[in-house]
C-alpha cells in the first residue's frame, strides 16, 4: 500500500482522523504579489498546460513555477522537492512518491524536518486527491516528530495547477478549506502557500 491508495474514507479510518469541511480557513491571509517572472510564466503557459491536459504538463508548466516562486519569495530559506520518495511507515502505507514537498529547512540535497507542506498534483479530480494528500500530511507529521521537530500544523494542497484546494492537519483533525482558488487568484494562492513559513508558526525551526 502507498499514499496513492488512500481515499478520504480510508485515510480517516486508518489513522483515526476527523474532518472539518466548513468555513474558509485562509480568508484573512493577505495576497502576495507574484514576481514579473512568474506572471510572465503563467501568462505564457496556462493555456499550453490546459490544452495538453496531462498531469505532467500541469505540474511542469504551472505547479512547479508557483512553488518555486514561494521559495524565491522566502529568500531561498526553504527547500522544495519534486517527485521524491517519502517513505515514513511502510507497514501503514505511508510510503511512495510525493509530487511536491516544502520544508522549513534550507537543506536541498535530502528531505530534512520540519516538512511543512505537501502538494499533490491532480489533472482534474481535486476531491479524489484529498485522501492521498492527507496520508502524506500524516506521514509528514510522524516524520517531523521522529526528527524531534514537531510542529502544530501540517499544510497540504491538492491542485490541477489552475485550481487549488487547501488543507490543514492539526493533531488528528483535518481541516478542509471550503473554497477552491483559481489561477487568476495567484496572489491569494501564494499567500496561503507562504503562510506555514511565518515565524510564529515555524518558531525556532525557522532557518
Amino acid at each position: 500500500m502507498a499514499y496513492s491508495d488512500f481515499t478520504l474514507a480510508k485515510v480517516k479510518s486508518a489513522f483515526g482522523l476527523t474532518t472539518q469541511e466548513s468555513g474558509s480557513l485562509f480568508a484573512s491571509i493577505p495576497a502576495v504579489s507574484p514576481s514579473p517572472a512568474l506572471s510572465q510564466t503563467l501568462t505564457e503557459f496556462t493555456t499550453l498546460a490546459t490544452s495538453i491536459g496531462t498531469e505532467k504538463a500541469r505540474s511542469e508548466f504551472l505547479i512547479a513555477p508557483i512553488l518555486a516562486e514561494v521559495r524565491r519569495q522566502m529568500h531561498y530559506r526553504i527547500a522544495l522537492f519534486s517527485g521524491v520518495e517519502f517513505n515514513v511507515d511502510a507497514a501503514r502505507g505511508l510510503q511512495g512518491f510525493c509530487d511536491f514537498i516544502l520544508s522549513a529547512s534550507a537543506e536541498q540535497l535530502y528531505i530534512e524536518a520540519p516538512v511543512m507542506t505537501v502538494v499533490e498534483a491532480k489533472r482534474e479530480d481535486i476531491i479524489g486527491g484529498l485522501g492521498q494528500c492527507i496520508a502524506t500530511m500524516v506521514a509528514a507529521q510522524i516524520f517531523n516528530a521522529e526528527k524531534e521537530q514537531p510542529i502544530p500544523r501540517i499544510y497540504g494542497a491538492v491542485t490541477s495547477g489552475t485550481n487549488w484546494r487547501f488543507l490543514m492537519l492539526e493533531g488528528t483533525t483535518v481541516w478542509i478549506d471550503s473554497p477552491e482558488y483559481y489561477i487568476s487568484q495567484i496572489g491569494q494562492i501564494l499567500g496561503i502557500l507562504m503562510q506555514p513559513f511565518q515565524p510564529d508558526l515555524v518558531g525556532s525551526t525557522t532557518p
